[in-house]
């Protein structure tokens, strides 16, 4: 009953914004503890909700070779035990309070989000505080989470979906650590012990290395000082982190066919190194691959799905981090098929270096962008990993309050520059995962050298 109202709080969260020449965005306060915990806090009165997001400033870049994996393995440790609670004792107190908590490991960061109903905030507030203080990782409960995820990853590559990205970020950024599963592969996990998690706990989860960020109905002064009484005698210590070097471009054409046999399609992703969450042109980049590959109407499904019937879908997409992260066009194809539909895909992509936008092309993904943005900020749990993110990054609710503006400011000869210098066109890299029998001789004309692996072989 907790949960099905919880759910029904979240749908009926109303937008904090208006559609008008300018976008407004809450206020909130930012307050850093003695120890150096940054909190944000946010009231939102509109339900009685109260959500938590917490980013380690720490993600998989951390990982030590060889121990690809930790940085997720540890912060879904987090909850399966502490000096004073086991694992199915927290899921308990979670489902009777119905409250939510999730974690997740990124290459930047990693997070714990958490949500609970205002009457029940003091409960969920100490179950928080002491999975994060207090954590123990008990040997069966971390044998059995490592073994899940080997699993996991196992089974997922019966679906090349669901592994397309880990071949892909392998295959451009090599050793960069931008090129390493951040959930680990099969080698990886099954070399950690516990001992690996609570070293890591102990190095980085330090409150000098966090964000927690708080958005709900709460007095921002009542709930610092809730805060302050549960985190303040978190002794800090200064966390070292790697100064990674920019990931480089490949240069010319290179392919990577992942071969599985049992495949009747192909599925394929092209591209290179993109752009960086702080990029300036970041706003005029996502106008570009509106039209280009980031909505149902865009170039790439149009043709590749509306007008040709080739696939079910085509997209593109950049993914922004602290350095340059990815920028892929992705689709799937049948086997007899694979040629045409990679020739359609760069013929699309060629179209749009020669010809460029119009006008009309461009006012049709500044409007799509205004009417999609204020739906991406709406509850709570939304609205404080936005501005955990943003502290995370440096930025602040100008990437709000000043869209409109950049948008509006944006001009054909922007678009034009963008093009050419963020939608590589003849520096490309190809990962296709598929029956290398049936297309193997068909490929080799997107590049002089193809690289072979086989699905079933360990990591990626």
């Amino acid at each position: 009953m907790k949960k099905a109202l919880l759910l029904l709080l979240l749908i009926c969260s109303t937008s904090l914004f208006a559609q008008d020449a300018q976008l407004r965005f809450p206020e909130y306060k930012k307050k850093t503890l003695k120890n150096g915990l940054t909190l944000l806090l946010m009231e939102q009165q509109e339900v009685p909700i109260v959500s938590f997001q917490l980013l380690l400033r720490s993600g998989a870049v951390v990982d030590p070779p060889g121990k690809e994996g930790i940085s997720a393995l540890t912060i879904g440790m987090l909850r399966k035990g502490t000096k004073t609670r086991k694992a199915d004792q927290i899921s308990s107190q979670l489902d009777f309070i119905g409250g939510l908590l999730n974690e997740s490991a990124d290459y930047d960061y990693c997070s714990l989000s958490a949500e609970f109903l205002k009457k029940d905030l003091i409960q969920g507030m100490d179950l928080l505080a002491d999975i994060l203080l207090n954590p123990v990782f008990p040997k069966e409960e971390f044998k059995k989470l490592s073994l899940q995820r080997i699993d996991e990853i196992k089974a997922a590559k019966d679906e090349a979906s669901n592994v397309l990205d880990y071949y892909y970020a392998s295959y451009l950024f090599g050793k960069h650590p931008y090129g390493r599963s951040v959930d680990g592969d099969e080698k990886s996990l099954a070399s950690l012990v516990p001992e690996d998690a609570l070293g890591h706990y102990q190095k980085f989860y330090k409150p000098g290395n966090m964000i927690l960020a708080v958005v709900g109905d709460f007095k921002p002064a009542e709930m610092e000082s809730l805060l302050q009484k549960r985190f303040e005698g978190w002794a800090n210590q200064a966390v070292a982190r790697p100064e990674l070097p920019e990931p480089a471009a490949v240069p010319g054409k290179r392919l990577l066919l992942i071969n599985k046999p049992d495949s009747t399609q192909t599925f394929y992703r092209i591209g290179n190194i993109g752009s960086w969450r702080t990029n300036p042109d970041r706003v005029f980049i996502r106008v570009v691959n509106t039209l280009f590959g980031g909505r149902y109407t865009s170039m790439l499904n149009s043709e590749l799905r509306i007008n040709s019937g080739l696939t079910y879908g085509c997209s593109s997409w950049f993914e922004n981090r602290k350095f340059r992260g990815p920028f892929s066009i992705e689709s799937f194809t049948s086997n007899e098929t694979t040629v045409k539909a990679i020739d359609l895909t760069l013929d699309v992509l060629r179209r749009l270096h020669d010809k460029g936008i119009t006008q009309q092309d461009l006012d049709s993904a500044r409007n799509y962008i205004k009417g999609q943005f204020p739906l991406q900020m709406e509850t709570t749990n939304q609205l404080a990993y936005v501005i955990a993110e943003w502290e995370l990054y440096g930025l602040d609710s100008s990437e709000v309050t000043g869209l409109y503006e950049m948008l509006n400011a944006m001009t054909l000869a922007d678009a034009n520059r963008v093009i050419h210098e963020y939608f590589p066109l003849d520096n490309l890299v190809f990962v296709l995962i598929g029956k290398a029998s049936d297309i193997g001789d068909a490929v080799k004309k997107y590049s002089p050298k193809i690289d072979r692996k086989e699905i079933s072989a360990p990591g990626f």
